[in-house]
């Protein structure tokens, strides 16, 4: 085996087994019966390189399995009106190309890069060019299992259900390829941990075009979509020759690891500059005291993490379910196809509504915004962790992350009900009603999800490191829960005010675990 390959893999065998026995060390139950030196205990490493391996093989199959499944329940349940062929082919091939520009593989900073190019000066370009033939690789395997089971299910020939993961990695290939070549043109590297503005309308673009046609009955017709796809596969392998012979990979992963690894040379200046760097205003003021001082300086400063993602979804909500609620009015001919949708959909639109709420909230955003510009600093005083202080605290900060989630919130669900009302669906006001408070109510609960978390189970240390594994854990519960939420089929008032119900009760008892808990949990992680 060549030596770089073997080295790159004992690196990020040994990154990934530490991280593992540093989780099983923290876990709450285990935290006291596990000794300290726990990475020096022969079968423990044995035990967490059994885990690591097994991590590997379920991580290549899991995330493709997932993201074949949501694409074949979303045209099963919502593009009824559409061939399924041609529905799933669709929303693949548009999602390929957000995929494409968003996921490359190749052109993200990362730990592993930090530490062998950087640290260890490794050769750069074997490095990364043999992590990304091991990702495209690890793309094809973990794909095709679920191309041929979901294509064939769709109605799609085996060759077509074999075309789709050749298209994906030549959709890769050709973006990294245009990359390297407006390095070399321009000297800039492309990071896509560090989305632009316009990258995001072209998500955003990308997403309504692939989502709402098949929905309507109007989808590319299949056999389109697999010449698209060839051609993406035929650009890919042209794009493969650059990429491979791409010599400057030192300078591109010098460029993407001096802000994001910075930290781990200087803790304290990399806190220090990250903080200035997100700061929108440093001549505020306020007339407020007390606490409320400290958080209304701490919004008007730091307005632009907090509400510009805020804004901006709002913005797209309206735009998107305003364009809706125009067809509809306008165009009559398609009314009775919107309704007749619609009516499907009322009993998954709540149930789907729990993960949408999950992935626009910015409670977990919040929170981060928190430690890194204010609490890091903050917790190391007495003061600031006394009982009176940190429940005052958590109830300011409360109503301003909600305040911050219910503006997308509002407008989806006014704009929900705008389509149905446009459409005549007969849901009658009190289902109108109904649904307008339920996503209000999902919003609030999500808010006060992440809150209660962080102050229950602050998860950073004083280099903004995340070092609490139980917080990872039930973040990642949280998702699977709001994932499973869309296998659920209920009734439109049933889950609404179950919904409702449920948030109200969560979040009574959430605060009061805050008030009864967090002066001895909200502290600095070590």
């Amino acid at each position: 085996m060549d030596k770089t390959l073997q080295i790159a893999f004992k690196l990020r065998n040994t990154y990934k087994v530490n991280s593992i026995l540093y989780s099983i060390r923290h876990l709450p139950l285990l935290k006291k019966l596990l000794p300290e030196d726990i990475y020096r205990v022969k079968g423990f490493k044995i035990l967490a390189n059994i885990l690591t391996g097994i991590w590997e093989v379920v991580s290549i199959f899991l995330g493709k399995g997932i993201y074949y499944g949501l694409i074949a329940l979303y045209t099963g349940a919502v593009c009824t009106r559409s061939a399924p062929d041609d529905a799933f082919l669709h929303l693949f091939f548009f999602f390929t190309l957000i995929g494409g520009f968003s996921n490359t593989n190749i052109f993200s900073p990362t730990r592993d890069k930090y530490y062998a190019i950087i640290l260890m000066r490794m050769d750069a370009n074997r490095y990364v060019l043999y992590h990304y033939a091991y990702s495209l690789i690890c793309i094809l395997v973990g794909s095709l299992p679920f191309a041929f089971w979901f294509g064939l299910r769709a109605g799609m020939p085996v060759w077509g259900c074999a075309l789709l993961p050749l298209g994906v990695i030549g959709c890769k290939l050709a973006v990294a390829a245009s990359s390297v070549w407006d390095y070399n043109r321009r000297g800039l590297a492309y990071n896509e941990n560090k989305l632009g503005k316009w990258s995001w309308v072209a998500i955003l673009a990308l997403s309504a075009v692939g989502c709402l046609p098949p929905a309507l009955g109007f989808s590319i017709p299949a056999g389109a979509v697999y010449g698209l796809m060839g051609l993406l596969f035929l650009l890919g392998a042209a794009g493969a020759y650059p990429v491979f012979r791409f010599r400057r990979y030192r300078e591109i992963v010098q460029q993407l690891c001096a802000q994001s690894m910075q930290q781990m040379d200087s803790v304290k200046t990399a806190g220090i500059k990250q903080q200035a760097s997100l700061i929108d205003n440093l001549e505020a003021t306020s007339g407020k005291k007390g606490f409320a001082y400290l958080h209304d300086l701490f919004v008007k400063r730091h307005r632009k993490i907090l509400w510009k993602a805020s804004k901006r979804q709002a913005a797209v909500f309206l735009g998107i379910f305003g364009a809706g609620i125009a067809a509809v009015l306008l165009l009559p001919d398609i009314r009775p196809a919107v309704r007749e949708a619609a009516e499907e959909m009322l009993p998954r639109l709540l149930p789907y509504m729990v993960f949408i709420m999950y992935a626009i909230n910015r409670g977990s955003g919040f929170t981060r915004a928190l430690f890194f510009n204010c609490d890091r600093s903050l917790l190391t005083y007495s003061f600031y962790k006394s009982p009176g202080m940190v429940v005052k605290l958590f109830s300011i900060r409360l109503a301003e992350i909600v305040k911050i989630n219910l503006l997308p919130a509002a407008v989806m669900g006014l704009g929900i009900d705008g389509v149905l009302l446009a459409a005549g669906c007969p849901v009658g006001p009190a289902g109108y009603l109904v649904i307008f408070l339920s996503i209000l109510a999902m919003s609030v609960f999500f808010s006060t999800h992440y809150l209660v978390l962080y102050y229950l189970m602050q998860p950073y240390n004083a280099g903004t490191e995340m070092k609490n594994a139980s917080y990872a854990l039930v973040c990642s519960l949280t998702y699977f829960a709001a994932f499973l939420c869309m296998q659920l089929r209920l009734p439109l008032y049933g889950f609404g005010v179950l919904a409702t119900v449920f948030c109200l009760l969560y979040c009574g008892a959430g605060c009061l675990l805050v008030y009864r808990m967090a002066p001895r949990t909200f502290k600095l992680r070590t």
